[in-house]
């Protein structure tokens, strides 16, 4: 059976991620708003009677079927993993590589370990909770076609539900001299074989809302996502050409850095992700690159910058116990409001440990945290190289964490 099909009997067990707030948040709307669609376009324009009013309706329920095809193929296929413990083929590339500690073996170009799926993920966009998984290599298509597919179809769908709505309350409305009555039980000249009642008002009112915020909210996400595709980008690797850049201007190294997968042409980075079978170019490993770079320039830049992190990084130490709540009520109210947007998991702090902060805001920091030689039983590295929230107090004088001199 080939990998790109739909679910198989060998990852059936993939069907849990169904179980997260993000699927079924998005999975309401979509039923929602084709439930009332389908509903309302029998309404206001009944498919058995025009030409158009067919066209109507099978263009609805095709939005349905490819919204929801992309979406599942975007969830389930996912988007491809290193294998476990991979090293590249010549020892010498070694040395322009990280090391991952809990896949135990290297990070191979453009890949980045994701916490939330505990593996290293080929060609890393972002971890989307509105699929419960991670954009990259090998759904980066299936995802992007859903963001597009999503307005337009919710598009139609404000359209039927404008026009329903305008349809059933045009002979129901009647103006006064101060008021505007709306008799919802008058007798239309034609009366529609499903009737239009206040709950059936309301109803396409709230489904009206829903597409049209998805509509904006879902189509800005495929702009930014077409954006990165054009220049054969990720959202993460723009964040590191931004940051290479900076580490350049700050230092004034004279570098030249040049961003090594960008094909030069938009057509060839479209084609790089959109193909006919659906099955994006390449392995998920190697990457043709620019004339003027190699498969480890990106890696290359990326240790420098990790490098110039632990030059910058501050320590801390805690000073106040902290469970690794996600809002921190016993922390003052201010903490707990501004707990960061993300599903990055909090560590844990006892108070003396030590940490590493290696950027923050106001309210929390990130940072790494040094294990004490009690803890680093059964390990053979001192600092666990791993992103974390860190709470920060907004009391001066009784600070969660204080700088250690």
């Amino acid at each position: 059976m080939p990998s790109e099909s739909f679910v198989t009997f060998e990852n059936l067990h993939e069907v849990r991620r169904l179980c997260h707030w993000g699927p079924v948040i998005a999975l309401s709307v979509i039923a929602v708003c084709s439930s009332m669609a389908i509903l309302d376009s029998i309404i206001w324009y009944w498919p058995l009677d025009t030409t158009g009013g067919s066209i109507n309706f099978i263009m609805l329920i095709n939005w349905t079927v490819l919204i929801l095809y992309n979406y599942f193929n975007a969830m389930f296929v996912g988007p491809g993993y290193i294998p476990l413990g991979w090293k590249p083929e010549n020892q010498q590339d070694y040395q322009y590589l990280q090391f991952c500690r809990v896949c135990q073996g290297y990070k191979a170009p453009r890949s980045h370990h994701c916490r939330k799926c505990n593996r290293c993920v080929m060609k890393m966009d972002h971890h989307c909770p509105w699929i419960n998984n991670c954009c990259g290599h090998q759904n980066h298509a299936y995802f992007t076609s859903f963001l597009l597919l999503a307005p337009l179809g919710c598009s139609h769908a404000a359209i039927i539900f404008i026009m329903t709505m305008y349809t059933q309350l045009y002979e129901r409305i009647s103006f006064g001299w101060s008021t505007v009555k709306i008799d919802m039980s008058a007798v239309r000249r034609f009366q529609p074989l499903m009737p239009f009642s206040v709950p059936a008002f309301a109803a396409t009112l709230f489904a009206l809302g829903l597409a049209l915020g998805t509509t904006i909210a879902v189509g800005m996400l495929f702009f930014i996502q077409m954006k990165v595709i054009l220049r054969n980008k990720t959202s993460i690797e723009a964040w590191i050409e931004e940051k290479a850049k900076d580490r350049i201007q700050y230092y004034q190294t004279e570098e030249e850095f040049i961003f090594p997968y960008d094909l030069g042409s938009r057509w060839q980075n479209f084609k790089q992700v959109f193909t006919w079978s659906g099955t994006p170019k390449g392995d998920g490993i190697e990457w043709p690159v620019h004339p003027k770079c190699h498969q480890h320039t990106l890696t290359i830049e990326q240790l420098k910058q990790k490098a110039d992190k632990r030059v910058r990084s501050v320590q801390y130490r805690a000073v106040e116990d902290y469970n690794g709540a996600c809002c921190p009520l016993s922390k003052g109210v201010h903490t707990f409001f501004r707990t960061p947007c993300t599903e990055e998991p909090r560590i844990p702090l006892s108070k003396g440990d030590t940490i590493l902060a290696t950027r923050g805001t106001k309210w929390w920091m990130y940072g790494d945290k040094v294990l004490r030689e009690e803890q680093m039983k059964g390990t053979n590295f001192f600092i666990v190289h791993y992103y974390f929230l860190l709470f920060f107090s907004d009391r001066l004088n009784n600070p969660a964490i204080r700088s250690q001199q």
